[in-house]
């Protein structure tokens, strides 16, 4: 094979020309005019005709895929290796500015004949030059290398500083490389944030709902944007191991946030029960709430032919006699009054439940700061396996492994601080509104709305009543209004009561004295 770094001066050989530019370069007069210019000198001095030039602009060198020009360049060469004898650069970090990518396209120059010739640093074919060629080839790399660890210690400074490094989520615009809401967004994502809070929601119906909303996400995006600690506060990255507090306004707090978590993962312990829909009717308010003794069907009602009477009667009929509205009524009035507490009975009963409210109330405060002593140790922990990640005492696999246990942890933590509703009431609206609802059952069931109605009987009788004819059978009341009605024979209990109930001697002299 001919050495293609040898000049016939006798004869002019062909020549292609290629010059790169990328954006910041532009900046530093390396543009692609001014490269032509001094590869056409060169290729005129050395006896070369240029019969094309391949202009690449805005391109990085530091692959070779995502350049087109040099593709077409080497594609061309080879079609035409028998004319073309020469490939001219301004420098030889235009071609590539990885050592490796580099000395791959002069071998493959080489195999076809074509020399590689630089406009303004010495290329040949001898060992010196080759050796002076891959020197410069390196520190094209070594350069490019400086480079990107200086964006990557930028990066990482602004990441610890709490300033964001990619892309924002939904909710918040990237203005200047910070974080700021976004005012057409970000109460609509905090408003799913508090939905989905509520456990009433799954990942799906959220999806579904949004999709309301104007906001078509699909479901694996709800997933990632619902684990995003970003809305708590939290940057974290995967080409970092610390989690930073970031200087961007939080959409929701830790407590929401890992709330949600135990939501998505199954592990809600205060899911809302939702009532089964009813038909309901302001004429018959006691339908499907009054049993027949006799079959255990519910009572339905109906107007008279002329609508001038309003009946009860049995759904399956099993006795043909239907009952006046007023009777079922009255006879429930008369019922609700005999099981009405009296006032000294009702205060007993508020001041028992108080102490029991703080009882509890201490207890669980207790709690919350076991949970907030056990999230500070953990996340001590977490720290001290991040520095040792960056020490290179862990392994990053050891690290993800040992951290994904830490974060479950504090995720089990937060759940345990939320799973005790006690918090979220006030005791003395509580007790407030018992002695107003309760001391007068009879007015507060005379007063009430169809749902509020269903909620106090379903609250008295939790298992409905039965009328045997002609009146209500021996219904048994709930266990809480039956420790309401026991407080004044100081028999309190709560929940079930148990078999036998002992009387508390010293607590009902403290009662008393409350009273006076």
């Amino acid at each position: 094979m001919n050495n293609p770094y040898i000049v016939n001066t006798f004869e002019q050989k062909k020549a292609v020309i290629y010059i790169r530019v990328s954006s910041e370069e532009q900046v530093e007069n390396f543009s692609l005019k001014t490269q032509e210019d001094i590869c056409r000198r060169d290729a005129k001095y050395k006896s070369y005709e240029i019969v094309q030039v391949f202009r690449e602009e805005g391109k990085s060198a530091k692959t070779i895929t995502g350049r087109p020009e040099l593709l077409n360049m080497i594609d061309f060469c080879r079609k035409n290796k028998k004319d073309i004898k020469a490939v001219f650069v301004y420098r030889l970090d235009r071609l590539s500015r990885q050592t490796s990518d580099y000395l791959a396209l002069r071998k493959r120059f080489y195999d076809m004949g074509i020399a590689l010739i630089s406009a303004s640093e010495p290329t040949g074919n001898s060992p010196t030059e080759k050796l002076l060629e891959t020197v410069l080839a390196s520190f094209a790399q070594h350069d490019n290398d400086v480079r990107s660890e200086r964006t990557k210690n930028g990066m990482r400074a602004r990441f610890l500083a709490g300033l964001i490094t990619n892309h924002v989520p939904l909710g918040y615009l990237n203005q200047h490389g910070y974080a700021l809401k976004d005012p057409e967004m970000f109460d609509v994502i905090k408003k799913a944030w508090d939905l989905m809070a509520t456990g009433t929601k799954s990942l799906k119906e959220m999806s579904e709902i949004m999709k309301e909303w104007g906001l078509n996400y699909r479901f694996q995006t709800l997933q990632r944007l619902f684990k995003n600690k970003f809305y708590m506060g939290i940057l974290t990255s995967e080409a970092y191991p610390e989690e930073i507090k970031g200087q961007h306004e939080p959409m929701i707090t830790k407590e929401q946030f890992y709330k949600v978590q135990a939501i998505i993962e199954g592990r809600n312990t205060n899911k809302l029960v939702v009532a089964s829909r009813t038909r309901d009717n302001v004429d018959f308010p006691l339908r499907r709430i009054v049993k027949c003794s006799k079959c255990g069907s519910n009572f339905t009602g109906a107007w008279s032919k002329h609508h001038k009477y309003a009946y009860y009667f049995c759904r399956k009929r099993c006795i043909q006699k239907s009952i006046p509205v007023s009777e079922l009524q009255n006879e429930l009035i008369k019922r609700l009054q005999q099981i009405t507490p009296s006032e000294r009975g009702l205060t007993l009963y508020c001041s028992q439940l108080r102490k029991a409210y703080n009882k509890q109330f201490l207890k669980l405060k207790q709690t919350i700061n076991a949970a907030d002593e056990e999230i500070a140790k953990l996340e001590a922990l977490r720290q001290v396996l991040i520095e040792k990640n960056l020490s290179g005492t862990y392994s990053d696999e050891i690290f993800k492994e040992q951290n994904a246990i830490i974060e479950s942890k504090i995720k089990a933590a937060h759940a345990a601080k939320e799973d005790e509703l006690i918090t979220k009431y006030d005791i003395n609206k509580i007790t407030t509104f018992l002695k107003d609802k309760i001391s007068n059952l009879a007015l507060t069931y005379s007063t009430s709305s169809l749902s509020e109605l269903r909620c106090l009987l379903g609250s008295i009788y939790l298992s409905g009543l039965t009328w045997n004819y002609p009146r209500y059978s021996n219904c048994k009341i709930s266990p809480l209004y039956q420790g309401i009605r026991d407080a004044e024979k100081n028999m309190f209990t709560f929940g079930e009561p148990p078999a036998n109930r002992t009387p508390n001697r010293l607590l009902k002299r403290e009662m008393l004295c409350q009273l006076s």
